[in-house]
């Protein structure tokens, strides 16, 4: 089987009797392989050297954005900075690259949410993206906290909690195993009457509903992982072309075997055959 990476794609199912467990699969070119049936077999990824932009199809000698040439990335408005800074926003600047993806994809509403990855962060997505993204970034635990009504709030918010809680995911952490549980509601608790100013600011400047307190249960995700790494060791498909050992996991976006690690997004638009 051969293509181009893309992400991993996952849902949540009860598996073995464990609930709210996180089934993958490996899209390759087409084709979606089931990866979780593949756990203590041994898997081969052979990268051919070509990376195909994921939007215009062209080779590329660098893979830009997760998977696209450098003319697209910097055309794209999915390839701007403010994707993964959504408090600079310049829509309303009238600079967006492209408004009407901006419309569609930034002026809906967003959650802030907490989660547990390598301990607690704070993030953001779309609402139509829960628990995709938290399990993307390997949370075991996440909760909504805010409903907002645009991407460029969520931001703002977001970077507001970020003054007293980190916004970022430590990767090697994540991968060395099962962190403890925390209690998101009591945190939130704690967290939220610290921003009650920046809060009323934001309402002020957007209207009553721009932000929405929530009171939503705390989602716990499983990962089918049999083993974590004692030494974390990472493949380069850049460095070498071959990826081969016994599949022993899968958490967030990366397969862990028994000799290392490989982060799959990282990979995206990299031309693969999978052999075996």
């Amino acid at each position: 089987m051969q293509g181009t990476l893309k992400k991993l794609h996952s849902q949540l199912k009860t598996i073995d009797g464990q609930p709210n467990t996180v089934d993958y699969s490996l899209p390759i070119g087409d084709e979606l392989v089931p990866l979780n049936s593949l756990l203590e077999t041994q898997v081969k990824l052979v990268h051919s050297g070509r990376i195909l932009c994921s939007n215009c199809g062209k080779k590329t000698k660098k893979s830009y954005s997760q998977g696209h040439c450098y003319v697209c990335m910097t055309k794209l408005a999915s390839c701007d900075m403010c994707i993964l800074k959504p408090e600079t926003c310049h829509f309303a600047q009238g600079t967006c690259r492209e408004p009407q993806w901006g419309e569609k994809n930034c002026f809906i509403k967003h959650y802030v949410y907490l989660s547990n990855t390598s301990a607690l962060k704070v993030g953001i997505t779309r609402h139509t993206q829960t628990p995709t993204r938290w399990i993307d970034q390997g949370a075991t635990q996440a909760m909504p906290i805010f409903a907002v009504s645009t991407r460029l709030q969520s931001g703002l918010v977001e970077t507001a909690l970020a003054q007293f809680i980190g916004d970022k995911t430590n990767w090697r952490t994540l991968l060395k195993g099962v962190n403890d549980d925390l209690d998101l509601k009591t945190r939130a608790n704690e967290l939220v009457p610290q921003i009650e100013d920046r809060l009323a600011d934001l309402k002020l400047q957007y209207g009553e509903d721009a932000v929405t307190r929530l009171d939503e249960e705390v989602t716990t995700i499983n990962y089918p992982v049999l083993q974590y790494p004692t030494k974390i060791t990472s493949f380069n498909f850049d460095k070498n072309p071959v990826v081969e050992g016994t599949l022993l996991g899968i958490k967030g976006q990366y397969l862990i075997f028994d000799n290392g690690v490989i982060n799959i997004r990282k990979f995206g638009s990299y031309e693969v055959e999978l052999v075996g």
